[in-house]
């Protein structure tokens, strides 16, 4: 086989590799504020040109955006855009102004900034792509708690912009859709065809549903799942610790996290019923947490009186009006606030202006930082990235002291309890594959670039 042939098929190999290629450049700006896993992921964001990393709460991601951003402006001398979740924006400009890093918000009638934009996802609308020459997109799992249109429309702003980067905690391991989506907002693998490459839908396969008990909808197919991670690891990192990437952990270290669960018996049983039994169905569930507001948030309201700051979670409308009319010093964030009055609210608590902050998970559970708080009260439910989100704003590098979670619930909603509680221990473990994966690939990666080509020996 002639030469000419061997570079010829080496090059058709390459065209059916999935492994995205490098679309950025040299960073300009690695800042000695960083730590060193912090700059490890920031080069690599801005070599890599379109990334997602999933670092965990409180391992600098805004940091890592802003240093990103900054790298992208220098080198195009074009505005960079940051979208965050509402409230976060005013943080992220506090953490800048802290490092000293120039940016502004963008507001009603304001404008764009001319180096970095920052600004919450409901503004986006009002800002066309061409502006920008890179977008970040923060909390980026979050886009899951928008509607289609609204989705659909943040993935076609990325798009048309050269530079993109997602950075969020809890893109969940084993959600392939959420990850093919990153992937498609990056604009590398679209997640139809990411499906169609790497899994086999198992939804009608009936041996599985009795091994299983219900069929899982997508399965690796034969000999794919090592090339699915190297395809992820092309273009994301993931660690939940500076570890996970070879760094030392000494300053991140998490204080105990103490979970309670208290059983709020004062309720009695049904109407009708001798005992209160476990709730089997979603319909029995909503109607034992109705049946039962009162006495579950009197219980509560005890628990977080007196002087120190309590970040209370709740999943009704009347659960929150009820805990707002039982704890004097708190503010509510409902779904009904306006935007600013939400930010002002969040702040407040933030400032220290109110002891106790009540609101539901999807509204503020993303992005904020409550280290100056550490309990954490409310009511389970079945989403486990919602109760994983509300932790962590309290539980998270930089908290001092241990973290006091407070669960209450009563008999009938144990099944929520036991759902909830095994979804964490496989979330922990599909994480911790993840990272494992990930690493296997960069390992298998680093040795496949260090290969030396063979030479063809002149005789041949």
């Amino acid at each position: 086989m002639t030469r000419q042939a061997v570079d010829a098929y080496d090059l058709f190999l390459q065209s059916k590799n999935h492994v995205g290629a490098d679309s950025g450049f040299t960073p300009l700006f690695l800042p000695d504020f960083l730590f060193d896993f912090q700059k490890a992921l920031a080069e690599w964001a801005v070599l890599k040109g379109r990334a997602a990393i999933f670092a965990d709460c409180g391992l600098g991601k805004t940091i890592i955006e802003l240093v990103w951003a900054e790298n992208i402006f220098r080198y195009t001398e074009k505005p960079v855009l940051i979208l965050t979740p509402l409230a976060v924006s005013a943080q992220t400009v506090r953490e800048a102004e802290k490092f000293g890093i120039e940016c502004g918000r963008f507001y009603d009638g304001g404008g764009i900034h001319r180096r970095i934009t920052i600004t919450n996802y409901e503004q986006l609308h009002k800002l066309t792509a061409d502006d920008f020459a890179g977008v970040v997109c923060d909390e980026s799992s979050i886009l899951k708690n928008f509607s289609g249109a609204r989705k659909g429309e943040i993935t076609e702003f990325m798009k048309k912009v050269p530079y993109r980067l997602l950075a969020t905690a809890t893109a969940a391991p084993n959600d392939y859709i959420e990850l093919g989506t990153s992937s498609e907002a990056l604009g590398y693998m679209g997640f139809m065809d990411m499906l169609g490459a790497f899994f086999k839908n198992d939804q009608n396969n009936c041996a599985m549903r009795r091994i299983y008990g219900e069929a899982p909808k997508w399965r690796f197919k034969g000999h794919s799942e090592l090339p699915f991670w190297r395809w992820v690891t092309s273009w994301a990192r993931a660690c939940r610790k500076p570890s996970d990437l070879g760094f030392d952990d000494a300053l991140f270290n998490l204080p105990p996290l103490i979970e309670k669960t208290t059983m709020v018996t004062e309720c009695g049983a049904p109407k009708g019923m001798l005992f209160n039994i476990p709730a089997s169905t979603l319909p029995e569930q909503r109607k034992e947490k109705r049946r039962t507001i009162e006495e579950r948030c009197e219980k509560l309201a005890a628990a977080v009186s007196g002087n120190d700051p309590a970040f209370v979670f709740c999943h009704l409308n009347d659960e929150g009006d009820y805990l707002e009319k039982l704890i004097p010093d708190c503010v509510q964030v409902s779904g009904s606030d306006s935007d600013e009055k939400k930010e002002e609210s969040f702040l407040n608590f933030v400032d220290g202006k109110a002891r106790v902050l009540i609101t539901k998970p999807k509204i503020g559970a993303w992005g904020l930082n409550f280290q100056h708080c550490n309990h954490v009260a409310g009511f389970p439910s079945h989403s486990y990235e919602q109760y994983y989100q509300v932790v962590r704003r309290c539980w998270r590098f930089g908290q001092k002291k241990p973290v006091t979670v407070d669960v209450f619930l009563t008999e009938g909603e144990k099944k929520i309890l036991a759902n909830l509680q095994e979804k964490s221990k496989h979330a922990a473990i599909m994480f911790e594959n993840l990272v494992s994966e990930m690493n296997n690939s960069i390992s298998m990666q680093t040795k496949n670039n260090h290969i030396v080509e063979a030479k063809i020996p002149a005789w041949l």
